[in-house]
């Protein structure tokens, strides 16, 4: 399954930045780019591809003839140099075409993205489509359920220093996997989600951290603790508002998601929580 790449985001990091202001209003040299000179584009530039060998900055919706530069939408920068020939970047695109990888700056959207725009094409031609968008449609899409927790009960009773099982009980729902795709643009993504880790949070000022559902407890396991899920309560909850200890357990649900057309993919993260609460009693020994 294709991920973002360290090294890829390594390069945009630096190639996206910010788009600076003009020299003039027939544009010049941007100050401030990084890695390479940023030539920003006015009314009237040309298009990418379409005169010198230097890194072009193009916004998106440019028009000739006008009394004044237009407002760009998304502004598109040829990197230089061109990421590898085997780079995603390139979007199934080889250097025996003629274009160029281009990065893309949206005000109004979060994250850099790459696009390929042959020599010619006006950048506005080139729609952007954020893929990652496109995966949390999909994800909306989904029925990602919190946790159901099976242990603590809160009807049951535990006891000061003895292990506490904390288990959920899984699911589809609760756990995934769970798939769906969304389209926009003619640009299909297909996500996958499912639990790769619970949080519970104790109500003692402690938390533990499970990499699945958790273990059900077994009177044959005794006093053993948990295998993968357990806590020990140091002190009773009498003290607590309604004598209980308050806690949560939270599941991150990691969504891969994939975008073959764009040669594209990567993940993100959603949470759900579901409240519990524990009673906790010391044991008085009489000898």
């Amino acid at each position: 399954m294709l991920r973002r790449a360290a090294a890829a985001a390594a390069v945009l990091a630096g190639v996206l930045v910010p788009a600076a202001h003009a020299d003039g209003p027939s544009g010049g040299i941007c100050k401030g780019a990084t890695i390479f000179v940023q030539v920003c584009a006015s009314d009237g530039a040309s298009a990418p591809g379409a005169g010198g060998n230097g890194a072009q900055a193009a916004p998106a919706g440019a028009s000739g003839g006008s009394s004044g530069p237009s407002t760009p939408s998304c502004t598109y920068t040829r990197l230089e140099p061109q990421p590898p020939a085997e780079n995603m970047f390139w979007k199934g695109h080889d250097r025996s075409e003629k274009g160029a990888v281009y990065g893309v700056n949206c005000p109004d959207q979060q994250g850099a993205r790459t696009v390929w725009i042959a020599d010619g094409q006006a950048p506005d031609a080139a729609p952007v489509i954020d893929p990652e968008a496109v995966a949390r449609k999909a994800v909306a899409s989904m029925r990602l359920e919190p946790p159901k927790v099976a242990s603590p009960r809160d009807v049951g009773t535990y006891v000061v220093g003895m292990p506490m099982w904390m288990w959920a009980t899984p699911s589809p729902p609760t756990f995934g996997p769970v798939s769906a795709s969304a389209t926009a643009g003619g640009v299909t993504v297909t996500a996958t989600a499912k639990v790769t880790r619970v949080r519970w949070a104790m109500g003692d000022g402690t938390t533990v951290t499970c990499r699945g559902p958790g273990t059900p407890y077994r009177q044959s396991r005794g006093k053993a603790m948990s295998p993968d899920c357990g806590h020990l309560y140091e002190r009773p909850s009498y003290e607590q508002p309604g004598g209980r200890f308050k806690g949560t357990a939270t599941a991150t649900w990691t969504i891969t998601w994939t975008a073959p057309a764009l040669n594209d993919g990567g993940t993100f993260t959603e949470t759900r929580t579901t409240p519990f609460t524990a009673a906790v009693h010391e044991v008085q020994v009489v000898n």
